[in-house]
């Protein structure tokens, strides 16, 4: 691990990118509460009966087919 923190540090300008790091995670996080905030519950109790429900589109694309 020393080898690397040192090879590291011999690589002018390499503290930004933790620090860019950290904003693309950070707009993510935030991102994506956003949209499961924004989502309603009629949207979410429909994807989550989408296992359980019999009409599945990729059997009806077989059927269709033959």
């Amino acid at each position: 691990m020393k080898i690397v923190i040192n090879q590291l540090e011999q690589i002018s300008g390499v503290e930004i990118y933790p620090i860019i790091s950290l904003i693309i995670f950070f707009t993510f996080f935030v991102l994506v509460t956003y949209l499961v905030m924004k989502t309603g519950k009629d949207e979410i109790d429909e994807l989550s009966n989408m296992p359980l429900d019999g009409n599945n589109d990729l059997q009806n694309d077989d059927n269709q087919k033959t």
